[in-house]
């Protein structure tokens, strides 16, 4: 069973001394795998003192769940390596692609709600959760661009949980940055979606795109919360 947790704060090295020297009730941090892949060395060594103290949340961002590929097998070994490591309480990945054969994005590209892509994700969740003997929240992505979709977002993420066991990571501030982007209905998407698979929230600011042309919203992580 996932372990309740209060609020939390995503980790950066830089602001270590600060996070290992906190001791706020329930206060636990979230990281992002990927730069913790290793066998051992010092930044290893700062997760495990940071477990020590606090529990902590993985939130990948690689995992490329959206591909038409499986997830790649390496990753899927160091990842578990890594959650047999510190025991997270929770795992979270997004449900994007980045990933085509031997090449990579630096990014995670939009997913068209198909049912064949519904599939396909589904498959790859199960994968990840295979690996990691454990159920993972998956993340609602910020949307940019109109794609031709054949399921509704609630519908898709209501669907991928029931078919794959997995549960939600709802970030507020990408429903809201959609939303904006696409004119849609922000607060009927939280009003839809299904509070008994939400694992966990993610709240974060947003800034408008650079060129203000575009008109959007841009998910950048970087800005105060309203």
């Amino acid at each position: 069973m996932t372990r309740a947790l209060g609020a939390g704060l995503g980790f950066k090295p830089e602001f270590a001394e600060d996070a290992l020297a906190a001791r706020d009730p329930g206060l636990w941090f979230e990281v992002h795998p990927e730069n913790y892949l290793v066998a051992g060395g010092p930044r290893l060594a700062l997760l495990e003192t940071l477990r020590a103290s606090h529990p902590l949340s993985l939130h990948g961002v690689s995992a490329s769940l959206g591909g038409a590929a499986p997830p790649d097998a390496d990753h899927l070994r160091r990842l578990a390596a890594l959650v047999d490591r510190v025991a997270p309480a929770l795992v979270s990945e997004r449900p994007g692609w980045s990933r085509a054969g031997a090449a990579y994005a630096p990014d995670l590209l939009p997913v068209p709600r198909t049912t064949e892509a519904l599939r396909g994700v589904v498959a790859n969740v199960s994968r990840l959760q295979d690996a990691l003997r454990r159920p993972v929240a998956i993340e609602n992505p910020s949307h940019y661009l109109r794609l031709d979709h054949a399921w509704g977002e609630v519908d898709f993420l209501h669907e991928l949980v029931r078919r794959s066991g997995c549960g939600l990571l709802v970030d507020v501030n990408n429903v809201f940055v959609s939303a904006s982007n696409l004119g849609l209905d922000a607060a009927a998407w939280i009003d839809a979606i299904d509070g008994d698979a939400v694992m966990e929230i993610h709240v974060a600011g947003h800034r408008p795109d650079a060129d203000p042309s575009t008109g959007l919203l841009i998910d950048s992580h970087d800005a105060p919360v309203a």
